[in-house]
């Protein structure tokens, strides 16, 4: 067990030495860490030392020990205070009763009573550091739900319903300072061309690198997505100083990505803007960039204003047939990685990316339209989409080709054949995502006795990043992954707290809590009494 330390000060150097000779500080458990004349020498040797238990004279020369009572409290707010004093007089008590000293001892004081004072201090610290312990690592399990919070503001910041007020102290509460002169957001996600469901050992090592090496710059927030990837939001005391982050960190990630090979990446980068409740505009901005992912045929992090400038000079000079053949790899790629709410942004985009000439001619608006409903029927066919549940669409925009006679109509009909191919992709998404949860669940309940489970390990073992595990869980779930595990454990808890003679400590252990204490403080904050009293009172 930690010993408790002990700071003396007492200006007489008898007493001084009396009370440090007539204890035997080790054997009782204690740490004498150092010794003073007066508060003025005192104060800088406690800093250093930061004891648990500072012991000091009321009176002494220089700097009483009220007056370093308060310089100490104001700097370690934790630390237990006793005062000695020969003085007998109440307007000292209540001076050190209202700076939150611990005790006050009349002098002279016996080793023994000095002890008996330092043995009920000392538990009472070692009772708040546990408990601090505790709460810390109780944090640090329920970190995953703090995530889905931390998302749930980010919705609220970019949707314009919080005030600044709420906003920064929202943040606080997640450890984000939210106070800045400018804001910008960025979008980006990591991604490989088998589909959103698709992910490798590599991807997940690419994820948990990106979120490490982010989580360490302080003037940035981190949201994460789940399948959309994740939202940075950067803070600065100006334009200029904003624009060199963007760059500094546009420049890290690509680094960063740089030993990933053959798996793709896309940011979108907002517009700065000089108030919290203007995020929105920065956010749509950041979210029309990454529509660029679509058409852009390189990993790459852009402005708004660069999809304009995606076309390189010299690049894509074929027209006709030749322009097709790239678009084509644009559908491709939005039907493995796009979502239902991009579907109207891609299309025209798509639209954009044609030569104006190509709908002036009939047989190259044909073109155009069969060719994309050939790669939808083949990615469909890919994802094992039946015919049945794709036919009347099919049919629907085999017949319209016939029909379109102009770019909207195009436009139109094609957002309408995406939107469906989307949507049944999803569901038969939703169905392997239905394998992939029972899987985990499955690990789970096979091995929650071990403390080694976590939201990590059963990501990896489905062959997922965390985050996306996590987001595909809750949703398909409708509770957090620790929150699942933590029912487990507690379900077979009270079984064992009903049906059988262990102890506590036996059965924490038993359900995946190597430390008794903390499984009987998680015990109490998810079932509302200590495993003693849920034993007793099935018992009544």
């Amino acid at each position: 067990m930690e010993k408790i330390k002990i700071f003396l000060v007492e200006d007489e150097i008898v007493i001084r030495n009396g009370i440090k000779n007539s204890i035997e500080w080790e054997k009782e458990g204690y740490k004498f860490v150092g010794e003073a004349s007066d508060g003025e020498l005192a104060y800088p040797m406690i800093l250093k030392e930061r004891p648990d238990i500072l012991i000091t004279d009321i009176r002494m020369p220089f700097m009483d020990g009220l007056e370093l009572s308060r310089l100490v409290r104001q700097e370690l707010p934790d630390i237990r205070i006793l005062i000695l004093s020969g003085y007998d007089e109440f307007d000292y008590a209540k001076e050190a009763i209202r700076l939150g000293v611990t005790e006050y001892l009349l002098k002279p004081v016996s080793a023994s009573k000095l002890l008996e004072s330092l043995k009920g201090v000392s538990s009472l610290i070692r009772q708040e550091k546990e408990e601090r312990e505790l709460l810390k690592r109780y944090a640090e399990d329920m970190k995953e739900n703090t995530e889905h919070e931390k998302l749930k503001l980010f919705g609220q910041l970019i949707s314009g319903t919080l005030s600044t007020a709420e906003a920064i102290d929202f943040g606080r509460q997640y450890g984000m300072n939210l106070s800045a002169h400018v804001y910008q957001i960025i979008l980006f996600k990591i991604y490989s061309d088998i589909g959103v469901q698709g992910y490798s050992d590599l991807m997940v090592d690419a994820c948990e690198c990106l979120e490490e090496m982010i989580g360490k710059i302080p003037y940035i927030c981190i949201f994460q997505r789940g399948i959309d990837g994740w939202a940075f939001l950067l803070t600065a005391e100006d334009e200029e100083q904003m624009e060199q982050k963007v760059e500094r960190l546009a420049k890290r990630i690509e680094q960063m990505m740089e030993s990933y090979k053959g798996i793709e990446y896309f940011g979108g980068i907002g517009s700065p803007v000089m108030r919290l409740r203007e995020l929105p505009k920065s956010f749509s901005d950041a979210d029309h960039a990454f529509s660029g992912r679509f058409l852009s045929r390189h990993s790459c992090i852009m402005r708004v204003n660069e999809l304009k400038n995606m076309q390189e000079p010299g690049d894509f000079e074929v027209r006709e047939f030749g322009e097709i053949e790239r678009t084509r790899e644009s559908v491709e790629k939005f039907l493995n990685n796009g979502t239902q709410e991009e579907t109207m942004r891609f299309t025209e985009a798509y639209m954009r990316e044609m030569p104006e000439g190509n709908f002036k001619s009939l047989l190259m608006r044909h073109y155009i339209v069969m060719d994309v409903y050939i790669v939808i029927m083949s990615f469909c066919e890919k994802m094992g989409i039946s015919d049945e549940d794709f036919q009347a669409e099919a049919e629907s925009f085999k017949t319209a080709i016939q029909s379109i006679h102009t770019a909207k109509e195009m436009k139109e009909y094609m957002q309408k054949f995406l939107s469906r191919a989307i949507e049944l992709r999803d569901t038969v998404s939703g169905r392997r995502y239905s394998d992939i949860i029972e899987a985990a669940k499955e690990r789970i309940e096979g091995t929650y006795m071990s403390e080694e489970i976590s939201l990590n390990t059963v990501a990896a073992g489905v062959g997922m990043s965390p985050s996306y595990f996590s987001s595909i869980f809750s949703r398909e779930m409708g509770k957090t992954f620790v929150e699942y595990l933590t029912q487990i454990r507690m379900e077979k808890a009270k079984e064992l707290l009903m049906c059988s003679s262990m102890k506590t400590s036996e059965i924490g252990y038993e359900v995946g809590y190597k430390d008794p204490h903390y499984f009987s403080y998680l015990f109490k904050k998810t079932q509302g009494c200590s495993p003693k009293d849920y034993r007793a009172r099935g018992k009544e």
